[in-house]
């Protein structure tokens, strides 16, 4: 038949085991006719059926960048003709699955095309380091993505981040089990200028995001709130609202550990300070252990722990 006798040209790269190009003859075939060689055989039958890569932007032949089966798998000259006839054909000239160093074969011929944008800072990111493969989130021969699936994202990054997913069934957390967020808002898996993959240079910066009016600027500024978000809250889950490692005030008295305020004040984290009272009773020192932690209620006298711009406002009181 005409498709066996056609002339089949090799793919322009191969990715050895150390990652070195070796360049042959010709170019791809990315026509319909010439997918049509592969496609002959390898049709919805499979186990991992592949025709339905037709319904992504990886089938669509108006568009010239668009690759075919051959600038993936190469032309498998080999492969097709099967010379000797044996039950087991020659393997494809680029087999994802079976070649020694597949996972880097892999990210270097999807990077092939996918180089800009979001991938700028692949290189070097923690995902590449650890040699995961781009098929490890992603699903080729199939016209639904589940990981640029909002609704189905989380599951394919919780199939190794499972310390996230148990965050994530917690109290209080983000919507991502709702649906209302992605990982994908917050993280760049392909690589970030910023610490954890974060879409943004810091984590303030991705936070601020959605929570702008805590960005500021603020005439009195409270510096752990100010200098990293997660020196207070955590942001995958937590037993505490909203999202805080701990309740007030022992989240507070982490750092707050010395005096409040000096001898008149000593009894905001001291049991023992007499000066501070409650509605003019004894001094709050001298109250039940119930008392005296409703009285050291951080937030009562201090809601304003993100900033605050009032005048009187220096105590984050206002």
């Amino acid at each position: 038949m005409r498709y066996w006798r056609r002339t089949l040209t090799v793919v322009a790269f191969v990715l050895g085991l150390c990652g070195a190009w070796t360049s042959h003859a010709g170019t791809p075939d990315r026509s319909l006719s010439g997918d049509a060689v592969c496609t002959r055989c390898h049709d919805e039958t499979e186990a991992k059926p592949v025709l339905a890569i037709y319904k992504t932007a990886h089938g669509v032949k108006a568009d010239e960048r668009t690759p075919g089966c051959q600038s993936c798998h190469g032309a498998s000259e080999a492969h097709v003709r099967n010379a000797t006839g044996a039950s087991t054909r020659p393997r494809v000239d680029i087999d994802f699955s079976r070649a020694a160093g597949s996972a880097r074969l892999i990210m270097e011929t999807c990077l092939g095309c996918h180089q800009n944008g979001q991938r700028t800072h692949w290189a070097g990111s923690e995902h590449q380091r650890s040699d995961v493969p781009c098929t490890s989130c992603h699903q080729i021969h199939t016209h639904s993505d589940r990981v640029l699936t909002r609704t189905s994202q989380p599951e394919v990054c919780f199939t190794c981040h499972k310390t996230q997913r148990a965050q994530m069934l917690r109290i209080s957390t983000h919507p991502v089990q709702a649906g209302e967020m992605a990982c994908s808002d917050c993280h760049n898996p392909h690589g970030s200028i910023g610490p954890k993959l974060m879409v943004k240079a810091s984590v303030n910066e991705t936070c601020y995001t959605c929570h702008a009016e805590r960005r500021g600027p603020f005439l009195w500024e409270h510096s752990p709130a100010t200098e990293d978000c997660t020196n207070c809250h955590t942001p995958h889950g937590s037993n505490n609202t909203p999202l805080l490692k701990a309740r007030a005030p022992w989240l507070c008295q982490a750092c707050h550990t010395s005096d409040h305020s000096g001898p008149m004040n000593s009894a905001a984290n001291l049991p023992t300070g007499a000066a501070t009272t409650i509605e003019g009773r004894l001094p709050l020192g001298n109250q039940a252990p119930r008392t005296q932690m409703n009285g050291r209620n951080c937030l009562g006298c201090h809601p304003m722990v993100h900033g605050s711009n009032h005048p009187a406002g220096a105590r984050l009181s206002k």
